[in-house]
């Protein structure tokens, strides 16, 4: 597809994998939907931004504030919420940079970044979801002689093992990414300026097996294991797992919010990598890649502001935490007004 100032580079691209780096042109014609594409971009991240940082801190606010220790699926559910506040915090640079024509004003130390927190939050969200998905694994299906594991400490130690993988394989975005002049476009483009062919499929082919691959058939392995143990405990009526079981519905509901939204991406991402490993070709299967890379980016984003909402929707002790949390806040409130009422009482008593 011959670069246009529009479209290139692309959002996609740019913000995960770079496959729209290369400068060198094609015979196949750019497809009209790219102008549609590009003026609705700054508007989509910027709404997406506002309403997914709003309930992100929300969420953080309320496992913070609340009285009682969190949980071990509430440290994973809170670092996802801390994940996506990361990647919601990034996007309004590449906001401004499609409406400036992508040509990015930031300078290079931001451009490597804006696109590490974007990275990490790819990976770092759908590890959260794999301890997540264990934790619930090992809760309902042994409850009794794996019980020890389930303990904040180690949670919160995987939290950051989490983090600290997430960053490692973050390091390709931090090490070729750059920003570089476009003379014939007029632009200076923050991109992955990739030495070679070789090095550019092995870094997507690593985001399609750690960041899809692995992670997925450990979910995909544990949700099954955790329904067939809910469908047991429902048919036993085992009223001792209540809690476990109103906690692992809120789980399988993010697991499934983050299978709808990132699933379409990555089929891409894997065809895209067979695209340019020369495995599968032609322009319509390129031109319907790169649209489909816009949109199903989108739809992944989406994800970051899906979690709060579910939290919120289905989880009824998040609710529960909420409404203890506001008490505390009414709580505290009345007595500060009380305690400035008697400051003042015994103010005027002593002037009187």
């Amino acid at each position: 597809m011959p670069l246009q100032p529009t479209s290139f580079p692309d959002f996609t691209a740019t913000a995960l994998h770079g496959d729209q780096n290369n400068t060198n042109s094609s015979d196949c014609p750019e497809s009209d939907a790219w102008s549609w594409l590009n003026t609705n971009q700054p508007v989509y991240i910027v709404l997406l931004t506002i309403l997914g940082i709003a309930l992100n801190v929300f969420v953080l606010v309320v496992f913070c504030l609340h009285k009682k220790a969190c949980t071990v699926a509430e440290i994973y559910l809170g670092n996802l919420a801390a994940a996506d506040l990361l990647l919601l915090s990034c996007l309004p640079f590449w906001a401004v940079n499609v409406a400036n024509g992508f040509d990015w004003p930031f300078g290079q130390i931001m451009c490597k970044v804006v696109n590490v927190g974007i990275k990490m939050n790819v990976y770092c969200s759908i590890y959260f979801l794999v301890l997540v998905s264990i934790d619930r694994y090992v809760a309902l299906v042994y409850p009794m002689s794996h019980g020890r594991m389930r303990k904040p400490k180690y949670a919160k130690v995987g939290s950051l093992l989490t983090w600290s993988f997430g960053l490692l394989l973050s390091v390709p975005a931090l090490v070729f990414r750059e920003v570089q002049n476009f003379p014939e476009y007029g632009i200076n483009a923050c991109y992955l300026n990739y030495p070679n062919n070789t090095v550019e499929l092995l870094c997507d082919g690593m985001l399609v097996i750690f960041s899809f691959i692995i992670p997925i058939s450990i979910i995909s392995f544990c949700t099954i294991k955790i329904i067939h143990s809910l469908k047991i405990q429902s048919i036993e009526r085992f009223n001792a797992e209540k809690t476990e079981q109103k906690a692992t519905i809120l789980v399988l509901a993010v697991l499934l919010a983050f299978l709808i939204c990132w699933v379409p991406f990555h089929v891409v991402t894997m065809l895209d990598v067979l695209l340019r490993a020369e495995v599968l070709g032609g322009c319509h299967l390129e031109n319907v890649l790169d649209i489909c890379n816009q949109i199903f980016t989108y739809l992944a984003f989406l994800n970051s502001v899906l979690n709060p909402i579910l939290y919120v929707i289905v989880g009824k002790n998040f609710r529960k935490k909420v409404s203890e949390v506001f008490q505390q806040w009414s709580k505290r409130r009345a007595a500060t007004s009380e305690s400035i009422r008697s400051t003042l009482s015994s103010t005027l008593k002593t002037l009187t």
